[in-house]
């Protein structure tokens, strides 16, 4: 058996589709699909059922891939104890954070890094807290930018600063008569949210428990209204100028309008208003310790957790 024959079938029960396990494995699914029966053959033991719709591990199959899984960690750690002996600030950075976070301080950092490091190449991408979680398991990623909570075996998670959350409404609304606002206040309006499944609607619910409760007593016709499945801040936030109601951001967010002046308008909430911790995620057998110090130092000077 073969490192990539173990990435094949971790792959396939992911996707339980043999095109899209194919297409992620960069590989033709003919290629794909003759490894997997290799492997089992070679294994003497059926790894997956398979029908015209789906493709699912067996019992056995699903104890196979878990330890493949770790069989591939395990190797993408001796790439980075490899790398350790070379220069640590040349080798690629592939570094993720999730969409409330990458599209806001990616602009920031990177130039900060390339300053710092100009000769180390660096990879970013965006996804959900659960994706990055994988990706950094599996060594595709070198460090992820999340929110906290966040916790993951033999991961190192370090706070990097704090944001605040701002109500951000159309010019001329009532609320922007008062300098504060407090959270209990937006149940009288119309409050935009990312939909089902995004951390950061969740973290506003919490900080602004009085909407959840508005939620609850109002499901289907309350005046919560949520963005389509899918959105992003950017929606919110198009949402808003357009007059449909006020929103919740992060700080960066809400300042990263690129809408006329004047068209917008934010607000602070009352102290201790509500806030986010960002921070930074990498394995501990991370060898790169340069690498994910000059990240750190190059995030810290991005200025983003001021008011």
């Amino acid at each position: 058996m073969t490192l990539n024959e173990l990435r094949y079938i971790v792959t396939l029960a992911q996707e339980q589709h043999f095109g899209r396990a194919a297409e992620r494995c960069y590989v033709s699914q003919p290629t794909l699909s003759i490894a997997v029966k290799k492997l089992e053959k070679e294994l003497g033991v059926a790894l997956f059922e398979r029908s015209k719709t789906r493709v699912q591990a067996t019992p056995l199959g699903e104890k196979i891939v878990a330890q493949s899984q770790l069989v591939l960690e395990q190797s993408a750690a001796i790439k980075d104890i490899a790398s350790a002996g070379k220069d640590q600030l040349a080798s690629p950075l592939s570094v993720g954070a999730i969409f409330t976070i990458g599209p806001y301080l990616f602009p920031h950092f990177i130039p900060q890094l390339q300053h710092l490091a100009p000769g180390m190449p660096l990879y970013v991408e965006e996804g959900y807290t659960a994706t990055l979680r994988q990706r950094l398991r599996k060594g595709e990623l070198d460090a992820i930018i999340i929110a906290l909570p966040f916790t993951e075996p033999d991961v190192v998670t370090q706070p990097l600063y704090d944001e605040p959350f701002v109500v951000l409404m159309p010019a001329g609304h009532p609320l922007s008569q008062q300098e504060i606002i407090s959270p209990n206040q937006l149940t009288d309006d119309n409050v935009l949210l990312l939909g089902e499944g995004h951390c950061f609607r969740d973290q506003v619910l919490e900080a602004c428990p009085d909407l959840q409760l508005t939620m609850e007593k109002e499901a289907g016709g309350g005046s919560i209204r949520t963005a389509a499945d899918g959105s992003s801040l950017e929606t919110l936030r198009h949402m808003v100028a357009s007059g449909l109601g006020i929103t919740v951001l992060p700080l960066s967010a809400a300042t990263a309008s690129q809408y006329a002046s004047g068209l917008l308008e934010t607000r602070p909430f009352t102290a201790p208003g509500p806030r986010r911790t960002i921070a930074l995620a990498w394995r501990a057998s991370f060898p790169r310790h340069r690498a994910i110090d000059i990240l750190r130092e190059a995030i810290s000077q991005c200025h983003l957790k001021e008011a």
